[in-house]
């Protein structure tokens, strides 16, 4: 069986290096191309860390490829082999992967804001709802994200840089402000066609309709309570997936747990059957024993336990010393 080998993201700090590291293997091993890999292990090359996995040769498809090219944690894909003849290695032939993303990927990593969730940890956690839906055999152009606490947009911005329809609702107007004069002069800016709607709601709430590209991909960013994102959320298809990474820190947690409560009925009303919702949090203050009674107790949607489900905690820095992340599915 061929070996191939997966460059660990390389990350700007020792304290992201460290979740690339943690995270990668999770998200090799729930992914569709997961399903046809063996003996998935971490080595050093040249003092970088990289995946090694061994795939049945028949198995190195279109489809594979596909599913390489649109990892958050992996990069630079190589086959390996140990010697070459009488020459001993290791040896690298790099692989070529092609990526047809939709937008450039400067679109999620060129705005900065107070409190932005890391790029490569917010298309992990894109991916992550993805490969545990029922639709993981779909390719992103066929797919829609909703981010019921969509903040500055990290969340939207990569659902249209992979190719995916974009929902976001935020309570906060002048995020939501800011979110789209950031999305109209960027694409503008890039020459990328987009026609922009804006519409006044009720309680004097925003909503911002965006057609972007040649597919026209729609985005859709909301000013209004995620509570009421049912009657928000018009004219466009039910979400496939519902990512979000929670506010952090102590004085949030009253209210987010108050919040979350009320929230999840509703978020699951929203998702289309075999969806997923997939949160992020700060696990030093509320245990992931904590967040599985909390949704098991307000919804019937199945968190999926077990496994490599059970590996994504990690350390962020010295404010968020554990963060987790927690998987659940509309299965009716």
């Amino acid at each position: 069986m061929p070996k191939i080998i997966a460059q660990i993201s390389p990350q700007r700090s020792t304290q992201y290096s460290s979740i690339a590291g943690t995270l990668a293997p999770v998200e090799l091993c729930l992914s569709p191309a997961g399903k046809n890999l063996s003996s998935i292990e971490t080595v050093t090359l040249g003092r970088q860390e990289y995946l090694k996995f061994k795939i049945d040769d028949l198995k190195m498809d279109d489809k594979f490829f596909y599913e390489l090219g649109n990892m958050s944690m992996t990069n630079s894909f190589a086959l390996y082999f140990e010697s070459i003849g009488s020459m001993t290695g290791p040896f690298l032939k790099p692989l070529e992967i092609t990526c047809n993303h939709t937008l450039p990927y400067d679109l999620v990593i060129t705005r900065r804001y107070k409190g932005k969730t890391n790029e490569m940890f917010t298309h992990f956690l894109c991916n992550i709802a993805r490969f545990s839906s029922r639709f993981s055999d779909l390719r992103w152009h066929d797919l829609r994200i909703f981010d019921p606490l969509a903040g500055g947009g990290t969340t939207l911005f990569t659902a249209l840089y992979l190719g995916a329809e974009a929902i976001g609702v935020e309570k906060n107007l002048n995020d939501v402000q800011s979110t789209g004069t950031f999305l109209k002069q960027y694409t503008k800016e890039q020459k990328i066609p987009c026609i922009f709607k804006e519409e006044r709601l009720k309680k004097s709430g925003r909503k911002y309709w965006f057609t972007i590209g040649a597919d026209k991909k729609k985005c859709l960013i909301i000013n209004g309570d995620t509570i009421e994102s049912p009657s928000l959320i018009t004219g466009i298809k039910k979400p496939h997936f519902i990512v979000t990474d929670l506010p952090y820190g102590i004085q949030h947690w009253g209210r987010i747990t108050d919040l979350l409560t009320k929230a999840l009925p509703v978020w699951k009303s929203l998702l289309v059957p075999g969806g997923s919702i997939v949160m992020s949090w700060d696990s030093s203050r509320f245990t992931r024993k904590e967040m599985i009674n909390l949704i098991k107790d307000t919804t019937s949607i199945m968190v999926l336990e077990g496994g490599v489900y059970e590996n994504m905690v990690h350390r962020v820095d010295r404010v968020i010393k554990e963060r987790d992340v927690i998987v659940a599915r509309k299965e009716e």
